[in-house]
């Protein structure tokens, strides 16, 4: 959910109140223009701070327009017409929208009262009464609504994100098990080899090479298995390679061509680079397949250099703006993993029509 204090909405919505001031204390009598006046600008701060301070707002335009009418009807004049009084449904939307517990609690019962004042001491009819309550309780679930959505949506966002950096630290695991296993081996088959001449210096060197790779090897499967899901015990699944990108053509359909072409230097890349490379490309690929109206096809282009490998995955289909932000976090997560690694990705239309995603990750060689 956003955290800003204020928005340009919030300075349309003060504008539309100042307008609606104007008219306000162009049609009320003498005595009420000062009030009306100073009323109106408290709704227009109202508007202002609604966003962090919502019950505080709820609590001054609800209970001012109840002081007014009850003030009305005890001094037994006519009582005072804001054309600003639509403000409040923004209000109540704000307070659901950014609260919630005992702030919401609190603001729902001052509306409660407010509103069984105004109606105790000017009755509009039991029609009208029914349908302004209706309206502000519509408005208060609509900001419950879009506040929940939000949380979930986060919560969506979230297990993306660790969804992916636990398949990074799976990958990890194979590639690193696989150099220390190594090691280990290498390291065993000195110490026979140093027994035999009695080297003791190097026997010893060698034993703790072996003792702490076999080490690291125990708390890798340790840490990989915590993070796994304890639902998924399957194996796992082999690394991907550059080479794996190429195969991504083979989904090609007569309607949409798929075509990859793999330039530059991409050779001794880290596993776990390679593998970032082909999630991005397997992602983005099944995301023109599903969202890209009218695409006829999808490029894929990686570039090796001294310093950085770029992937660039392009379509030139139509895509529809609701599709791209509402079907899945594929994106979010393959973001995690690239920035993870050191790297950026960028995902966005084309400047005639299509969509792109170009991603970076650093050479590791090259850094040191």
């Amino acid at each position: 959910m956003s955290k800003a204090a204020y928005t340009w909405r919030d300075g349309v919505l003060a504008v539309l109140v100042l307008i609606a001031l104007v008219f306000d204390v162009a049609f009320q009598n003498a005595a009420w223009r000062p009030v009306a006046a100073v009323f109106g600008l408290g709704l227009v701060l109202a508007v202002l701070v609604r966003r962090i301070h919502p019950l505080s707002a709820v609590v001054f335009a609800f209970g001012g327009f109840a002081i007014l009418d009850v003030a009305a009807y005890v001094t037994g004049t006519e009582p005072m017409t804001l054309h600003s009084g639509w403000v409040v449904l923004v209000l109540v939307y704000s307070l659901l929208r950014r609260r919630a517990g005992r702030d919401v609690i609190v603001g729902l019962a001052v509306v409660a009262l407010a509103m069984t004042a105004i109606v105790g001491v000017d009755f509009p009819g039991i029609a009208e009464t029914i349908a302004g309550i209706a309206i502000v309780l519509l408005a208060a679930a609509l900001g419950a609504s879009v506040r929940y959505r939000g949380i979930a949506r986060e919560q969506l966002i979230t297990q993306a994100k660790l969804q992916e950096r636990e398949r990074l630290a799976r990958e990890l695991h194979d590639t690193v098990a696989h150099h220390v296993s190594a090691i280990a081996i290498q390291a065993q088959a000195g110490l026979f080899l140093a027994r035999l001449e009695s080297l003791s210096g190097a026997t010893e060197a060698l034993e703790t090479i072996n003792r702490e790779a076999a080490r690291t090897l125990a708390e890798m499967r340790m840490m990989v298995s915590a993070l796994r899901d304890v639902r998924e015990r399957s194996p796992l699944t082999p690394r991907h390679r550059i080479a794996d990108i190429e195969r991504l053509a083979g989904d090609s359909t007569t309607t949409l061509r798929i075509g990859v072409e793999l330039r530059g230097d991409l050779t001794n890349l880290p596993p776990a680079v390679e593998g970032a490379l082909y999630r991005v490309t397997q992602e983005s690929v099944a995301n023109a397949q599903r969202h890209a109206q009218h695409a006829t096809r999808v490029s894929v282009e990686v570039t090796g250099s001294a310093t950085d490998v770029r992937l660039t995955v392009s379509d030139d289909g139509r895509r529809v703006a609701a599709a791209t932000s509402s079907h899945g976090f594929g994106l979010v997560g393959m973001t995690e993993r690239v920035t993870l690694l050191g790297g950026t990705l960028t995902a966005g239309p084309n400047a005639d029509r299509g969509w792109s995603v170009r991603a970076v990750l650093p050479r590791p060689d090259a850094a040191a």
